[in-house]
């Protein structure tokens, strides 16, 4: 899918690359080892989305928008949750029933934050922000996510400035690690 655009483009994008490896690990039965890379690469997408969007949307969100703070707020708690469940993903095999449950897990929690973003923090961020500060925020989101993590860190800070400073050089050790593996790369 491409990419670009201004912030709601550029993470809407993401919710739909997102979508369709729900529906690729989803097509394929439990216990099948392609389920693994997949589950991987949905990980690396929703950590890598996540992170950037806890560094420059939600400050957007509290900045500009009339009770910002909350939503951002309620957001973070989303993303915790799901990466929590994307810990446990990580260290479960696809052969052991506890994979299928944690990928509904993370497939309900991440489905529910997407409506709730794109129905409505979108539109009420469409209207607070003009579309330089909207395109601005999508160039930071991209920057951002080629430099996050790759693997949930779950203790990791979430608000700035302190996930701004340490998000990149976990970054580093994260794509060091998924690049001896061969982690996030598709058959």
């Amino acid at each position: 899918m491409a990419h670009g655009g201004d912030v709601i483009a550029e993470l809407t994008t993401d919710h739909r690359e997102v979508e369709t490896l729900f529906q690729r690990i989803q097509s394929l039965p439990s216990g099948h080892q392609d389920r693994r890379k997949l589950a991987d690469e949905m990980t690396i997408e929703l950590v890598r989305h996540s992170v950037a969007e806890e560094q420059y949307l939600y400050p957007a969100v509290r900045k500009h928008i009339e009770g910002g703070g909350a939503m951002a707020d309620k957001e973070i708690a989303d993303h915790a949750r799901v990466e929590q469940a994307l810990k446990q993903l990580d260290g479960c095999s696809v052969d052991d029933p506890e994979f299928d449950r944690l990928f509904m897990t993370v497939k309900s929690e991440v489905t529910s934050h997407v409506e709730d973003e794109e129905n409505n923090l979108f539109p009420k961020l469409r209207q607070a922000c003009g579309q330089d500060m909207l395109d601005q925020l999508g160039d930071k989101i991209r920057t951002a996510k080629k430099m996050a993590p790759t693997r949930p860190h779950p203790a990791a800070p979430d608000t700035p400035p302190l996930n701004k400073l340490l998000a990149p050089g976990t970054g580093l050790v994260d794509r060091v690690r998924d690049f001896v593996t061969g982690r996030g790369r598709s058959a």
